[in-house]
């Protein structure tokens, strides 16, 4: 044993471990892992944990700012739809007052169209009636002069309109 100890002896000597050289070293590594742990790991661990809330926050942001973007673009669809459909609506509005305005002018066309036929009917009417009497007038003036020239006497031209107004409406009547 005694060699033991010398050789322990000898290899504290050649290491140079010392108890109280040992208790120091621990002190100082103690004193400096509490210095460092105050004025580098704190600061350092705030400042990553300040880096994270803001790497959170960035993708708390993107992700509300997405959120946001597709509540948006749905928004923006429904407004499309609806713009798309409100416009086919005016088309087809549009479309039926044309048809309608169509018929109308039609209509319109029509009863114009008739009242002009019916006018030229009426004068057609009244042309004929005229020509009638014109010819009337001119067969009694023939019938007065013939019966003037055959009686030879004066009828009154009373009498003779009398007399071939009977005799054309008599003709007029065969037809």
């Amino acid at each position: 044993m005694e060699f033991a100890v010398k050789f322990l002896d000898g290899f504290e000597s050649f290491v140079g471990v010392n108890f109280w050289t040992m208790i120091f070293a621990w002190c100082n590594l103690l004193i400096l892992y509490l210095l460092m742990k105050k004025f580098l790991f704190k600061p350092i661990k705030n400042m990553i944990d300040s880096r994270q809330k803001e790497v959170d926050d960035m993708y708390s942001s993107a992700e509300d700012a997405e959120r946001r973007a597709h509540e948006l673009e749905a928004e923006y669809e429904e407004k499309i739809s609806a713009a798309k459909e409100e416009s086919e609506e005016i088309v087809r509005t549009a479309q039926r007052r044309a048809v309608l305005r169509e018929e109308e002018i039609i209509r319109e066309a029509e009863a114009t169209a008739e009242r002009i036929k019916e006018r030229a009917e009426e004068e057609i009417e009244l042309e004929r009636r005229r020509a009638v009497n014109e010819i009337k007038d001119e067969v009694s003036s023939m019938a007065i002069s013939i019966a003037e020239a055959v009686i030879e006497r004066d009828i009154s031209e009373g009498e003779h309109k009398d007399l071939i107004d009977s005799f054309i409406d008599k003709m007029g009547d065969e037809e």
